[in-house]
Order: structure tokens, then sequence, then C-alpha cells
């Protein structure tokens, strides 16, 4: 088992104390709930959460266990009275990645990515959280402050416009309250300004945001979405295919109520440790859902004008050009040309060296 040998128990080690410290910002004498999902349910293993209680622990915090149900089940009573509690929590469950846009929790929230103990040690969990925060911050400054951004794909997608910066709102781009853990996206940038065509294929999938059924449309044939100022303004491709999109966006929107054929914002990994896989014979909801903080996906969030909509658009190995400058070129994140990426990774040693 992962975690027996010395060297694997030090990187363990090593990324609890990033979790626990550098991103939830914990002390000694703290109390902190590690709030897992069985790996029967095929997310995350055991260790990974056991191992952050363990060495919690050891570190004096006062740790409280539980164990959370799928999304798409009642939770136990403990668990439903955490989720409104104003304490603090670590979630390797994906009822923590519900409401994450919302900002109605009280205490500390963290919700982890890093789906089992090999991930949690590898160098995705242990890049210092306060590095990963000043690349974010970075990649922010460079997206909110261009006069043009253009998105294409090896599938054809094509789209351009710009992200509203402060001086046209008077506000800062919306984001998520609860923490993430490993931290891999910068701010979702809202697509209202965004026209062109985003080449849909392999699949449509959930945001995490909700639970429903179908949560994953596969698709047969590539589908274009054509997306004017932010808005679904039709599809082109295979007939029965978009038949089968209008359908399901129009089931979505009903079972919660919401608008269809909006596109809010997208976003794309900027977390070079994290292992990215391909989706062949893959739970396409797992997939979409873990290999998001990879450079190599960028996604659109759809489905709704609430963040972050509920309906992914997946690009693998997109490109970015910022000013014309590449800020992603084919799935890999370029920080060399852009002065406020550099100056973060400057300050980040064991972060540069994954670039």
């Amino acid at each position: 088992m992962f975690g027996e040998s010395g060297s694997d128990a030090k990187l363990l080690s090593e990324a609890a104390r990033n979790l626990l410290f550098d991103c939830a910002g914990l002390s000694a004498g703290d109390e902190v709930v590690i709030c897992h999902e069985a790996a029967e349910h095929g997310w995350y293993d055991f260790e990974a959460a056991e191992s952050v209680a363990t060495e919690a622990e050891a570190l004096g915090l006062r740790v409280r266990r539980c164990e959370a149900l799928p999304p798409d089940r009642e939770q136990p009573a403990e668990v439903a009275e955490l989720l409104t509690s104003p304490g603090n929590i670590i979630f390797f469950a994906r009822i923590g990645d519900q409401g994450r846009f919302d900002g109605l929790a009280k205490g500390r929230r963290v919700m982890v990515y890093a789906r089992n103990a090999n991930d949690l040690a590898s160098e995705f969990g242990r890049v210092p959280h306060q590095a990963m925060l000043g690349l974010k911050k970075a990649v922010d400054e460079v997206l909110f402050t261009a006069r043009t951004i253009e998105i294409t794909c090896p599938n054809g997608t094509r789209v351009t416009g710009r992200a509203p910066v402060a001086s046209d709102t008077g506000e800062t781009p919306a984001d998520v309250t609860t923490r993430r853990f490993p931290l891999g996206v910068p701010a979702p940038v809202p697509a209202n300004g965004f026209s062109g065509r985003v080449a849909l294929t392999g699949a449509l999938t959930p945001t995490g945001n909700r639970c429903y059924e179908p949560a994953v449309l596969p698709l047969e044939h590539p589908v274009f979405g054509l997306v004017e100022n932010g808005r679904i303004a039709g599809f082109e491709g295979d007939a029965a295919e978009i038949v089968r999109i209008r359908a399901h966006y129009q089931a979505v929107a009903d079972a919660f109520g919401i608008e269809p054929f909006v596109v809010h914002s997208w976003h794309a990994g900027i977390h070079p440790g994290c292992r990215y896989f391909d989706a062949t014979g893959q739970d396409l909801d797992y997939w979409s859902n873990t290999v998001f903080s990879s450079p190599r996906l960028l996604h659109f969030h759809t489905c709704g004008t609430s963040a972050p909509g509920e309906i992914s658009w997946n690009l693998p190995d997109a490109t970015v050009l910022v000013d014309g400058v590449a800020l992603w070129d084919k799935g890999r994140l370029m920080p060399q040309a852009f002065p406020a990426l550099s100056e973060s990774l400057s300050k980040a040693p064991s972060l540069a060296r994954l670039f």
C-alpha cells in the first residue's frame, strides 16, 4: 500500500502540511473535520484522507472524521449539519464542490481534488499552495487586463473576445469561496464578451456544481457550438446529435429552473503537476472533474446565468492567445512571455522547475 515506505510517508506528510497550513491556514489547537467519501464510490481512496487526518493529529489539531455519501444522495445528518456549520472542513468528497460560488459557508472550506494518495504525494499536492496562489494571481492579471483573447483548439475551435476589467464593471471577477487544493485554475473569465465556434467532442460533462441525470452526454460526432457574446446561438454538425444536445440542455435547465443556452465563463488549468490522463474508457464525469487543473484542459461553463453553469465543454490541448501572445500553447502554459507569471515563478523555485 502507498505510504508504507519511509520516503512515501514523508511525501504524504509534506503534502498534508501544505494542505493544512499553507492552504487551510490552520494552527495547532484548531478543530478540523476531515470529510471523506468512501472508496467504493470510485472517486477517492481512503488513504489520502486518512493520511491528512493522521498528520493533523500529530501536529496538534483536534480532528473529527465523517463520511459523506455521493452528492446525489441524501447526506447523513452529521454531514448535513456540517455543511451549514461555521467549522473548518476539508473535503475528500464531491459534496464539498457544490455551492462553491455561493459564499454561504461560514467556516473555512477546502475542497481537495487529489483523488488518491499517489496524486496527493506527487508534485500536484506538494507544490506550496502560496506559490500556486501567486501564479493564479498573475494569470488573472494577464487575462483581465488583455485587450483581445483568442481561443483555438486542434478540433477547429475559434473564439475571440475580451474579459471585463475592473475599470469596466467596478467589480473583481467572481471566484469560488471554497478553497481549492491543489489550486489549479484561475478565476473564471466571463464569456459575455466572447463569440465564435467551439468544437464539442467526446462528451458534455457536468461542472460538479449540481447533480443531474444523465450526468454525461457522450457525443458520437463532433458538433460546433456557436457563441455570440456569451449566448449559444445554435449548433452546427450532425442533425441527430444536435437534437440530443438540445434535449440535454433543456432537461438540465428544466431541472433547476435556469436558462439553458448560456455560456457563463471559461478557464484553463494552470497546475503543471496535475496528472493528465486520456478520457478513453474513463467515467467522463470523473475524468473532466479530475484533470481540469492540468494546463492541457480548457473548459467552458454553460447552461445557467449563475456561476458556474451546469454543463462543461471540454477542450484538450487548446491555445489561448493574449494580445497575440500564447499564454497556453497547445495545452502548455507559457509563463516566460508574461512578466507577471515570470515574476511569480521566480519566487517559487519548486513550481518553476515543473515548467
